[in-house]
Order: structure tokens, then C-alpha cells, then sequence
């Protein structure tokens, strides 16, 4: 079988490509570089260079065959989305409906796309499950919605098979040591905390600390990325003989900001410098979820989210004394 997946070169989208090529799929990537490490790229992965933007090169890439699309490639800054929605209309929604219509006209009719918990906006309820009202809260989580919709439409009217499957904080690196390309520019906790670390940066902030939780910090459902990536081979394979659906990935557990630093720490044995500023418009104290109808239709399970193993592949990246070749 043989799988595009869009925004292979990225953080999730090369562990993603790494657990296709290990259960015998025959992978594409297509990428362009633009959030991508060169050193992420599979070798056993077919790679093409270009962006969803370029309708000539989707369409040169789908007619070679292709039995799927796996599709990340998009823009995620929650914050840069409300200063600049025209960079998510036009990479996000744009890419996305040329992506679709080049599988519609090579009848490539299976799709697993890469959504996210920003779709929910305030949690009105805890853990938030599938049936929660969808009332994002920025325009990163507005595009992904709408894709979400158009989706919908598809199965109706053409077709299409898909998985839309909503991320909550993705964290971690492959556990097998397999992946150590770093995330340019990280927006979130886990990435800053291990800048800080490793020495990239001096302090960072933390945003609140007088939220109704135990310690006062913001907790959040981390889920570590091999369960992620696992759960895209998983939908593939359900597609394959079952209709479209739409799940949650996540853990049902929360840490809170200084569970991560303190945690971080120990890993590390650094000491990590913060400094606690004004909470940012928008965070929830808490958001967690549960992944109940992720295990019930593909058996799914988290077994690498707790936060000391996460936190543990991370350091194993970040750590300027551990070399990689």
C-alpha cells in the first residue's frame, strides 16, 4: 500500500512516516521544509520537495499510484493565526482543498487528517470527549474545523474515507532514539522547558500562576508522539474496511506547568529558570480529554505518555553531550 503523507519532514509527520515504513507501507513525503529537518527524512521514504499550494506537483504526485494521504502539512501557532490569518487561510484551507482535489481526480479515497483538541475552544466540561461543543477560540483551531467540515462533505458526495483525529499536546521523540530533528521556532511547554535545559535559552516564562489548580499553573494532556503516530497507522488500516470517523487523542491525565519544570529537572539534573508573568487571554486552567472511542474503534492505547518518559526521550535530544550521528 502505498501512502502520501503531507508535512513528512516535520516533528509528528517523521514519526508518522517511521511507523508506516515499520508495518511494510511503501511511504512518499512530500514537504516543504518550511518547519522540516532535512535530518528527519526516512531513507527508506520516497521524497519529494514542494508545498500543497503547488497544484502541478500534487497532482504529478498522486497520479504515481497512491493508495492514501496522510495529511499534516500545516501551520500551528494558535497565537501568530490571529495576527496573520491570511498565512493560515492560504497554507491551512488552501492546501488542504488542493490536496483533496488532486485525490479525487486520481480516485485516491482514503484520508487521515491531522486535526487538533483547538477545535473544542473553552473546555465547558472535563475530561472533553467527542461530543463537546466545537467553539474555537483562534484561527488555527477555526481552520482545522472548517477542514473537518469540507470532510464531511466529501464522504458525502464523493465518497472519501477519512479520519479526522484531534490531537491534544503532543510531546516527546521517538522512544527508540530513531528521530532528533528539533522543532524550529517550538510554540509549546515541553520544547522551551528542554531549551532551557540544554542551554538554548536562559529562562523562560510561565503564564499564571493563579489558575484554580493545585499549584496555581496551567495542566495540560501531553501525549507522547510514538502513540500518536501509532494511532495514524491504526486509522489507516480501519479505513480500509469501515467509514469515516472522528476521535480524540489523548491520555485523560494532567500536568501542570510546574509538574513539567520540576519533572524536567530530575531528567536533566539542570536547573530550569522561570520567570511567572500574566496569564495569556485564551488558556483554560485545565484541559484534559478522553480517548475512549479511539480504543473502542482501533484499539488504541497511550503507552508512552506518562510524563517522565516523554520528558526522558526529549532530554535524550536535547542533551548537548549525547551525540547523534
Amino acid at each position: 500500500m502505498k501512502v502520501l503523507v503531507t508535512g513528512g519532514a516535520g516533528y509528528i509527520g517523521s514519526h508518522v512516516v517511521l511507523d508506516l515504513i515499520d508495518a511494510g507501507y511503501d511511504v512518499v513525503i512530500l514537504d516543504d521544509m518550511s518547519l522540516g529537518c532535512v535530518e528527519n527524512i526516512h531513507d527508506k521514504a520516497e521524497f519529494v520537495e514542494g508545498s500543497t499550494l503547488d497544484e502541478a506537483m500534487l497532482d504529478e504526485v498522486l497520479a504515481k499510484n497512491m493508495d492514501a494521504v496522510i495529511h499534516l502539512a500545516a501551520f500551528k501557532a494558535a497565537g501568530e493565526s490571529m495576527t496573520n490569518p491570511e498565512k493560515y487561510s492560504r497554507n491551512n484551507l488552501n492546501g488542504t482543498t488542493n490536496v483533496l482535489n488532486a485525490m479525487m481526480k486520481h480516485n485516491v479515497m482514503t484520508f487521515v487528517f491531522s486535526s487538533t483538541a483547538a477545535v473544542y475552544g473553552y473546555p465547558e466540561y472535563l475530561p472533553v470527549d467527542e461530543a463537546h461543543p466545537l467553539k474555537p477560540i483562534n484561527y488555527y483551531g477555526y481552520t482545522k474545523l472548517a477542514i473537518e467540515d469540507m470532510l464531511k462533505w466529501y464522504d458525502q458526495l464523493k465518497g472519501l474515507k477519512y479520519a479526522a483525529l484531534r490531537y491534544f499536546n503532543a510531546a516527546g521523540y521517538d522512544v527508540n532514539g530513531n528521530i532528533f530533528g528539533l522543532e524550529r521556532n517550538p510554540q509549546n511547554l515541553l520544547p522551551i522547558v528542554m531549551e532551557v535545559a540544554s542551554g538554548q535559552r536562559k529562562t523562560m516564562n510561565v503564564f499564571g500562576d493563579d489558575y484554580d489548580t493545585e499549584d496555581g499553573t496551567g495542566v495540560r494532556d501531553y501525549i507522547h508522539v510514538n502513540d500518536l503516530a501509532l494511532a495514524h497507522v491504526q486509522a489507516l488500516e480501519f479505513l480500509q474496511e469501515n467509514n469515516s470517523f472522528t476521535v480524540n487523542l489523548a491520555t485523560g491525565e494532567g500536568y501542570s506547568v510546574l509538574d513539567v519544570i520540576k519533572e524536567s529537572e530530575i531528567v536533566s539534573g539542570k536547573h530550569i529558570d522561570y520567570n511567572v508573568v500574566d496569564r495569556r487571554p485564551g488558556d483554560p486552567a485545565k484541559l484534559i480529554a478522553t480517548s475512549k472511542q479511539a480504543g473502542d474503534l482501533l484499539g488504541w492505547e497511550a503507552k508512552y505518555s506518562d510524563l517522565k518518559t516523554i520528558l526522558e526521550s526529549m532530554w535524550n535530544v536535547y542533551n548537548p553531550e549525547v551525540k547523534h550521528d
